[in-house]
């Protein structure tokens, strides 16, 4: 009996070792060892029986037992016994109650070795996978060092400690080679749990990389005296890195350039030669972008917010150092700054300048009968339409030197002549089109946005008021991370997205597709939500 207590004890010490050298919980080797000589028990007397062991976690005690479940009409005579015979073995027993009867010892040493082996290895394994899962997936995000173990295709193999993480060849930086027993240093970028255990995927090319170097290397960013606010970068070759100091005294781009450049030259070292432009950040996108392009200057910057887009002019010389090695300068200052960059010399915009000044130009003497001199005028005071003179005040005509009340009220009468012209012919073209009488009579829409609108094959009320906003106004939809301009049918007479909306809303009330009221609540709703807007952008802009 010392012997079979001592083996009993051995088994618990054996279960114990193996949870400290794979740093589980011992009680998985338990279970594992449970389910073995279950299976070792089923072999013996049946697959069909249900078999159950337990060990004593303090003793080491095996026990066996045949489980049966109590049912109103048996189906499974292994596994179920109905209530007569039932209570015959317990008086007490109730349907669904669990009877187990226990079995004679039975001797394991070969029986289970094998099976109790593969099943101890099968949960030291899975408990391995979720404790590296476990380990892992809180440091995604961070950097970490590591060997280089073997290359598989391209893809460097890792070792990080307690598992492997694989650097995939897209995620190395250019002309970087690796051999085995390389010490490596990458970046988190993901840690997933598949059915082949977790998966860490590591990388030197992302932009954070370079944001967590830094962090290492500066301790006002690490301290978050300086923020990293953007990273861009064309990984061997260019980066930029925008920078915030919180703190008025403390510069940030001196901060991370480091005394004699030893900071930042630590991280150049790091990326295999990268070249890092620090920028200091500005809340003023202008302003930023002028920063981002350094070191090209800038002479001017035309901004659409609507469109994300910038229109930057520099210098004759600057222009390929704006643009930079095969447009690299220009690209990542887009990825830095988040807009869409267009980069002309002063000589192309003047030339495009002087082109829409002869246009307008030509626009105002050929529809107003005026000579040269009187339509460059209109042009230099900024009026580009026909609209803008015919319905301004006027004494905005009139104050332009050169002009008095009478000439002003005869080129207002010209621009209202030539513009029922242009509704007369539109109007004529639209009913030769077969627009009906609702869309003439709907007030909100000029003719030549009728005509606009029956080319898209919109001719009735009802037909205008199936439209979506943006598809009269226009707008942009992002499309594998760009902007995508969407054209809209009234775009071109400056129709904007709310005046769109409102449009639709009221045709819609007409035709008692909604009454009033929603109308009313819709305008509110919308009104709100952009206040709200509104109020959180400027929360951001304080924070």
């Amino acid at each position: 009996m010392a012997t079979v207590a001592a083996n009993k004890l051995e088994l618990l010490q054996i279960a114990d070792a193996v949870a400290r050298e794979k740093m589980i919980d011992p009680g998985l080797v338990i279970e594992a060892l449970e389910e073995s000589y279950s299976k070792a028990a089923k072999a013996r007397y049946g697959a069909d029986y249900d078999i159950r062991a337990s060990i004593d976690r303090k003793t080491g005690d095996l026990t066996m037992t045949r489980v049966r479940t109590v049912v109103e009409e048996v189906e499974d005579h292994f596994t179920e016994l109905d209530l007569h015979d039932a209570r015959e073995i317990d008086p007490n027993a109730q349907i669904g109650t669990e009877l187990s009867d226990p079995l004679p010892h039975m001797d394991f040493s070969r029986i289970g070795a094998q099976s109790a082996k593969q099943v101890i290895m099968q949960r030291v394994r899975e408990a391995e996978r979720e404790r590296q899962y476990e380990e892992f997936k809180d440091r995604k995000g961070t950097i970490i060092n590591g060997l280089v173990k073997r290359t598989e295709y391209g893809n460097v193999i890792v070792d990080v400690g307690r598992g492997e993480a694989m650097l995939r060849r897209d995620q190395l930086i250019q002309r970087e080679a690796f051999r085995n027993g390389d010490r490596i240093r990458a970046y988190i970028k993901d840690v997933r749990l598949e059915q082949r255990g977790p998966q860490i995927f590591l990388s030197r090319t992302a932009p954070e990389f370079m944001a967590e170097l830094f962090k290492m290397e500066v301790p006002e960013i690490y301290d978050g005296v300086i923020e990293i606010k953007a990273v861009a970068r064309d990984p061997g070759s260019r980066a930029k890195i925008g920078v915030i100091s919180y703190d008025s005294g403390i510069d940030p781009v001196g901060a991370c350039v480091g005394m004699r450049g030893s900071r930042v030259q630590a991280v150049v070292n790091e990326l295999n030669g990268e070249k890092i432009d620090i920028i200091p950040w500005n809340d003023d996108a202008a302003t930023f972008l002028v920063n981002a392009l350094q070191p090209a200057e800038v002479a001017k910057v035309v901004m659409d917010e609507d469109a994300g887009r910038i229109e930057v002019v520099v210098p004759d010389e600057q222009l390929s150092l704006a643009i930079g090695r095969r447009g690299q300068n220009v690209r990542l200052a887009s990825q830095l700054t988040g807009w869409d960059i267009d980069i002309m010399t002063e000589a192309e915009e003047s030339e495009r300048r002087q082109a829409e000044f002869a246009e307008r130009s030509k626009l105002f003497m050929d529809s107003l009968d005026a000579d040269e001199m009187v339509a460059q005028l209109l042009v230099s005071e900024g009026f580009t339409n026909l609209e803008e003179v015919a319905y301004v005040e006027i004494e905005e005509l009139s104050g332009i030197d050169g002009f008095d009340e009478e000439t002003a009220q005869e080129l207002q009468a010209r621009a209202r002549d030539a513009l029922d012209a242009i509704n007369a012919a539109a109007t004529e073209k639209a009913r030769e089109m077969g627009v009906e009488d609702s869309l003439f009579e709907f007030e909100g829409l000029t003719p030549q946005m009728i005509v606009a609108l029956a080319e898209d094959g919109i001719k009735n009320l009802t037909d205008f008021a199936q439209c979506a906003d943006w598809e009269l106004a226009g707008g942009y939809t992002t499309v594998d991370g760009k902007r995508v301009k969407d054209d809209g049918l009234l775009e071109q007479f400056d129709v904007s997205l709310e005046e769109a909306k409102e449009l639709v809303l009221t045709a819609r009330v007409l035709l008692g597709y909604i009454d009033a009221d929603e109308m009313v609540a819709q305008q509110a709703a919308d009104a709100e939500a952009a206040a709200a807007a509104e109020a959180g952008e400027e929360e951001e802009a304080e924070g």
